[in-house]
């Protein structure tokens, strides 16, 4: 079994902790539906959310989605003129079978627009 990183993001439409739970279980589930994953699978996940966000820590929605023990790390995006706001950004460490040209990285909505080469 390979170790393999997924990416992907989500643009929030506001700062809100329930707004912000609501978007991260998406991806997070978009995730490991698109890559054929369970919570086993899962080493751990970093994410990062753009200086703008402040309702919650994005991690508090994979402990709602019941990944209590894989572990998790939030960190604030770099403040970059001209980026996209209200950013969540995930990179999930998994072990998978699957060859790293078949891993589906997933960028929802708006955030498409951030990785026009990999999104899916």
């Amino acid at each position: 079994m390979a170790v393999r990183a997924v990416r992907g993001a989500v643009r929030l439409d506001r700062d809100e902790a329930g707004h912000m739970g609501e978007r991260v279980t998406e991806l997070l589930t978009a995730i490991l539906d698109r890559n054929g994953l369970t919570a086993d699978d899962l080493i751990s996940i970093w994410f990062t959310a753009t200086p703008d966000l402040h309702s919650d820590f994005p991690a508090a929605a994979a402990r709602g989605l019941g990944l209590t023990d894989v572990p998790l790390i939030c960190a604030q995006e770099l403040s970059v003129e001209g980026a996209m706001s209200r950013v969540v950004r995930v990179l999930a460490h998994v072990e998978s079978d699957r060859p790293r040209g078949d891993i589906a990285h997933v960028y929802l909505g708006a955030a498409a627009a951030l990785r026009k080469d990999i999104a899916q």
